[in-house]
């Protein structure tokens, strides 16, 4: 099973869209080519405020290597430069649309 990395940003209005921009790139340019990768969503809230990027991985092992790598190093510096972001790791406890055994 997948393991599920979300990050919370808390971002000013003004800020909310370069933010994007900066996970996105992140996304294309690093993310996506790490061992482990499997997807990230990015969603920004209608009020400007808050910016959630949901990663999803093969294991905590990739998780724990993206970060260590230096370019998504970058992209997380970036980031914090427009935002103050709360992260953590979860596992999928619940999911309603697997299908039951």
């Amino acid at each position: 099973m997948a393991v599920t990395f979300i990050t919370v940003f808390d971002v000013d209005p003004s800020d909310q869209q370069d933010l994007v921009g900066v996970l996105v790139e992140g996304t294309e340019e690093v993310m996506q080519h790490r061992p482990g990768f499997v997807s990230v969503a990015v969603l920004a809230s209608n009020d400007g405020t808050r910016v959630v990027d949901y990663a999803q991985w093969r294991s905590h092992e990739d998780v724990r290597a993206t970060l260590a790598d230096p370019d998504a190093q970058r992209y997380a510096h970036r980031a914090a430069d427009l935002a103050v972001a709360t992260p953590h790791v979860y596992s999928v406890v619940f999911d309603s649309s697997d299908p039951p055994d």
